[in-house]
């Protein structure tokens, strides 16, 4: 069963463009682990420092997987040092 994921992210107000670089740089990785089918950032247009990742993976041993990985762990050490608050994941599936 596909698993789709949010996890929302609020930068603190200058470090935007530093959570844009992180966030980025995980597309690419991600997409290439055999369990990633989507995976996209995406901004809200009216503020900045708010953004949501929108995910989808095979299932969740694949996104528990994603989690343990070099690029993901890199990204954590980042997010620490601009996010004004802890991000907020969601696990989805179809009703």
């Amino acid at each position: 069963m596909t698993l789709h994921v949010t996890a929302e992210f609020h930068a603190h107000a200058g470090r935007e463009d530093r959570l844009r670089t992180a966030l980025e740089g995980m597309i690419e990785p991600s997409l290439a682990e055999p369990g990633c089918l989507a995976y996209q950032p995406f901004v809200d247009p009216n503020d900045a420092t708010h953004w949501v990742l929108v995910e989808q993976w095979t299932g969740a041993d694949a996104l528990d997987e994603h989690f343990e990985t070099p690029h993901f762990r890199h990204v954590r050490d980042v997010l620490d040092t601009v996010l004004a608050e802890p991000m907020v994941i969601h696990r989805l599936t179809v009703a």
